[in-house]
């Protein structure tokens, strides 16, 4: 074994050409870097503040320009001119923003924040809230009083949203599980009681004991693999890998781009370039890629589920949440990983190990073929098989598992898609057939004394796309009919392409009609005159059916539309608003659009926002754990090569 473990890392070593190069202006924070954070916060007027705790803690991101003359020069054997970091704190109930220069060690500047909505809550936070039902005599009465066990007894803190009242202060509210007997903590809810609990004190403010349901039973609730322990395939030492990472740059094939990790995202894809062969360049496509946001209402009205309407980015962080992976489980044999980095609610740093993976996928697709019969007294076959490159991460927020791919493929393509997996949150009931149903449930029967309640999940990713250069355009090409002449056929249809010119005539609802959509650069063509774009290979279509004026929907009011382009802005990413916990909807992707609805968005510097989603009505299958439920998006070249670019590799 212990020759084993010293085969693996030497094979890292080689793997990994960690350089000790300068930063890569996108780096994401180091340790010495956040400590340095923490330390000059402490030290400063701050630290008088009363409960003085770290919410967000990021790089400041330069200046895309910047960024870009810093790559394209010759500078780059120089460190890069400047390197910020912005940090949200809380203390004395207020909010503080403030912007660090880690070159010298100040503090650059510094404001409160006084509008609506809250920073994500800390993981330290969470973990308090949870703890405190245990120090109190009338939940331990009120768990006894039911049967139950306080040393048997989970409870997990619910973000609560708004629902139209003045808000004052921070609160989540508990729910609690029974685990004894099964290892599915979320499938023996203790329905009727829920716990409000005022974050800012940290005390609780209200037990809401709505009467005893029968608690469901522990039998076939456990979701453990049968081969849980299986004989792992050791790391072979000569396997071959092509792909090359220096510090948290990438290169494989004709890909090359920069990995980075932060505490809200998760994951993030910056300067990815695509190398032509033909015009012997790298050229740009995704200057900056990321989860922006989830929003995960539950189709339930009740007192006790009523708030269940999550934005998980925004009020809890992937990043936050980003679990090790396992490898053989999470990742393949071939993987390569990289840790990742975050501040803590004392702001020291904390470390996910094995946050990303990045492995080859071999598909068993193929990446081409053909069969040619036509020449005489031969049969032609040529083709390739996929080989694709992945980079993963996981984030496991409550009960639900995202498994985030981004994956790169040798025809162009960036392939973004989301996995679904986890358990069920499931709602304790009396029933144990769907024949003794007579009244209105807000989901199915998925196992005995247990509702699946209908729910979301919308994904929307942030793509700040650079087609061959910054400036670009928004183009629908609509699939129309015609009435053929002269001809025996009655019909046929055609393309018509449209440049949509403004924020408004960006924002789409899809799958109502046959088109293209497709980001253009109107300043380049190929040999053949067409104009170098890629195009948006959508998803299943799904959007938002709540009302426009339901609570939950006005906070996301972004998610009727699945397609929103706007022009570039560097402060804006997060599609719920920066600060989501609680917020009111006064912040965010549509509130930025409507203020800027006739702002010109023709071969100007653009972002488009996408948003996956899944209308989840639960079934047997779900239960006692999830077969995995994927979507995605495929941004996929279109003229942007002169020909196949496989067959350059």
């Amino acid at each position: 074994m212990a020759i084993l473990i010293l085969i693996t890392v030497i094979t890292l070593q080689f793997l990994f050409i960690r350089s000790q190069q300068h930063h890569h202006p996108l780096d994401p924070l180091n340790p010495k870097e956040i400590s340095q954070i923490q330390h000059i916060i402490t030290t400063s007027h701050f630290a008088s503040l009363r409960n003085l705790t770290f919410h967000f803690v990021d790089l400041d991101e330069p200046d895309k320009k910047d960024v870009l003359q810093w790559l394209s020069s010759h500078k780059q054997n120089q460190s890069f001119p400047y390197r910020r970091a912005k940090v949200v704190i809380r203390g004395g109930a207020q909010t503080q923003e403030i912007i660090l220069d880690l070159k010298n060690g100040a503090i650059m500047s510094e404001h409160g924040y006084k509008g609506d909505g809250y920073p994500p809550l800390t993981l330290t936070e969470l973990l308090q809230a949870a703890r405190l039902p245990f120090q109190s005599l009338q939940f331990k009465d009120l768990v006894t009083s039911r049967g139950l066990n306080v040393s048997e007894i989970t409870c997990f803190p619910f973000t609560i949203g708004w629902f139209g009242e003045s808000i004052a202060k921070r609160a989540v509210r508990l729910s609690c599980f029974y685990r004894q007997g099964t290892t599915n903590v979320f499938s023996r809810p203790i329905e009727g009681l829920t716990i409000l609990v005022d974050i800012e004190s940290m005390k609780i403010s209200k037990f809401i004991d709505k009467g005893k349901v029968p608690l469901p039973g522990a039998e076939g609730t456990d979701f453990q693999s049968s081969s849980e322990n299986p004989n792992p395939v050791p790391c072979d030492s000569n396997t071959k890998r092509s792909f090359v990472i220096n510090g948290n740059n990438v290169k494989w094939k004709n890909w090359r781009f920069h990995v980075g990790f932060n505490a809200r995202a998760g994951v993030i894809i910056s300067t990815a370039l695509i190398f032509d062969a033909v015009k012997n360049k790298w050229r740009s496509v995704l200057y900056r890629g990321h989860v922006s946001e989830t929003f995960v209402p539950y189709m339930d009205p009740s007192s006790e589920w009523y708030y269940r309407t999550f934005l998980d980015v925004g009020e809890f962080g992937f990043g936050r949440s980003a679990v090790t992976l396992v490898p053989l489980t999470d990742c393949p044999n071939n993987a390569a990983y990289m840790d990742g980095y975050m501040a803590g609610g004392d702001g020291l740093p904390q470390q996910v190990p094995k946050a990303i993976c990045i492995f080859e996928r071999y598909t068993g697709d193929i990446a081409w073929r053909h069969t040619e019969v036509g020449i005489p007294g031969k049969v032609i076959t040529s083709g390739e098989p996929e080989v694709n490159l992945v980079v993963r991460m996981v984030a496991t927020v409550g009960n639900y598992d995202y498994i985030l791919d981004w994956e790169f493929k040798q025809s162009g393509s960036i392939k973004a898609v989301v996995g679904l997996s986890g358990v069920l949150e499931t709602k304790a009931a009396t029933y144990t057939n769907a024949d003794q149903i007579k009244e209105e449930t807000f989901g199915p029967l998925v196992a005995s004394n247990r509702i699946g309640n209908n729910h979301d999940h919308f994904i929307t990713y942030y793509l700040d796309l650079d087609i061959d250069g910054e400036d670009n355009s928004f183009v629908k090409a609509n699939l129309r009919a015609k009435k053929a002449k002269s001809s025996p056929r009655k019909s046929y249809w055609r393309v018509i392409r449209k440049t949509l010119k403004t924020e408004d005539e960006a924002r789409l609802k899809i799958g109502m009609d046959a088109s293209e959509l497709l980001v253009v650069n109107p300043n380049k063509k190929t040999k053949l005159g067409n104009h170098v774009s890629y195009r948006l290979m959508t998803g299943q279509p799904a959007v938002s059916l709540l009302m426009d004026d339901d609570f939950p929907q006005i906070r996301a009011s972004y998610t009727k539309y699945q397609v929103w382009v706007t022009a570039y802005n560097k402060s804006q990413r997060w599609a719920a608003g920066f600060y989501a916990d609680r917020s009111t909807g006064k912040d965010g992707l549509a509130i930025w659009s409507r203020r800027h609805v006739n702002e010109s968005i023709v071969n100007k510097d653009i972002a488009m926002w996408y948003t996956v989603g899944f209308h989840h009505s639960p079934c047997q299958e779900d239960f006692p754990v999830m077969a995995t439920l994927s979507s995605g998006f495929e941004l996929r070249p279109a003229n942007f090569f002169e020909r196949n670019p496989i067959l350059n590799n």
